[in-house]
């Protein structure tokens, strides 16, 4: 790779910032989760910019970019494929479907049946989809980032759990300060919309490239085992009805080397595993209804572990 990763990863970030204001941490780990060729779940409040940011990534990058408004009509052959027979020559054809792409959007992917849903199964795990009996690699790079109101509750399908483990990381933007909120207003009060002039900064092979770079990145046998410790203490809490898998466990690995990557380091730092430890694992564990009515959150207890659990390297 002729280019060096940290100015790509700089010119992905100040693109992305020119339609999102004041997010930067959000932008981060949508990045995080691209070099670790993983999948993002966006979930917040309506208008505060899911899809937004979404949109504003896939354009950056010079990839084939489709989106899916999830409703209860869409069909699983509308994001796999289907094949059927064509009247001219009596063969039968494969029809693509949504997932032929490198970024697909799958836009409020819990207002689709659960059939739906789980069409994308294979699709996140293996990068490739199966249709009568084929299957079909998809493209390189490939990422879905999928957003959900989390308070909507009419007409919605909550993604099981075995969806929730598919999805590397899971993003809440929140809403700006007064000052970020004046500084959308201004961008938008324009004839055209910032997205509008957003171009790619970044070509699809040197997204692969950087992909490659996250493995290299040193990881010691103490940041290991903190991570296989934390990992340990979310299926032995009272609180918590699932902890977190060993899938889990591989992605706060792989999301710490590339917070090292976008870091400039060689190495990962416990601190790394910290700042990853919340998007990458909070999603994954579900509590007990005892919990639940206690008004406990998943993102709390994981907290509390962080701050009870020994930090390699730190004394006291």
């Amino acid at each position: 790779m002729t280019t060096d990763p940290r100015n790509l990863i700089y010119a992905l970030l100040q693109n992305v910032r020119q339609v999102i204001v004041g997010k930067d941490d959000a932008i981060e780990l949508a990045l995080i989760a691209l070099l670790c060729k993983g999948h993002v779940l966006i979930e917040d409040v309506p208008g505060v910019g899911k899809t937004t940011l979404a949109s504003a990534l896939a354009r950056s990058l010079n990839c084939s970019f489709k989106r899916v408004q999830f409703t209860p009509d869409v069909m699983p052959s509308d994001i796999t494929g289907f094949t059927m027979v064509n009247m001219s020559t009596g063969e039968m054809e494969f029809k693509p479907g949504a997932v032929d792409t490198q970024i697909l959007l799958a836009d409020e992917i819990n207002r689709t049946s659960p059939k739906t849903q789980s069409s994308l199964l294979e699709v996140m795990e293996e990068a490739q989809s199966t249709v009568d009996g084929v299957t079909r690699s998809l493209p390189k790079p490939f990422m879905v980032l999928a957003t959900q109101n989390p308070i909507d509750f009419v007409g919605t399908y909550p993604l099981p759990e075995a969806q929730m483990d598919r999805f590397f990381l899971r993003i809440a933007i929140g809403y700006p300060t007064i000052e970020e909120e004046l500084d959308v207003l201004e961008r938008y009060s324009g004839r055209e919309s910032p997205m509008k002039s957003l171009m790619p900064v970044c070509s699809a092979q040197e997204v692969i490239d950087m992909q490659d770079l996250v493995g290299n990145i040193y990881c010691s046998r103490e940041v290991r085992i903190y991570v296989a410790t934390i990992s340990a203490a979310t299926r032995q809490n009272a609180a918590l009805q699932l902890g977190v898998s060993p899938r889990g466990s591989i992605a706060l690995l792989r999301a710490s080397q590339a917070c090292a990557v976008l870091a400039g380091r060689e190495y990962i730092l416990p601190d790394d595993v910290r700042r990853m430890a919340l998007p990458v694992l909070s999603h994954r564990l579900i509590l007990t209804p005892e919990a639940r009515m206690k008004g406990q959150s998943a993102e709390g207890i994981l907290r509390q572990l962080l701050d009870t659990l020994p930090v390699p390297g730190k004394q006291g």
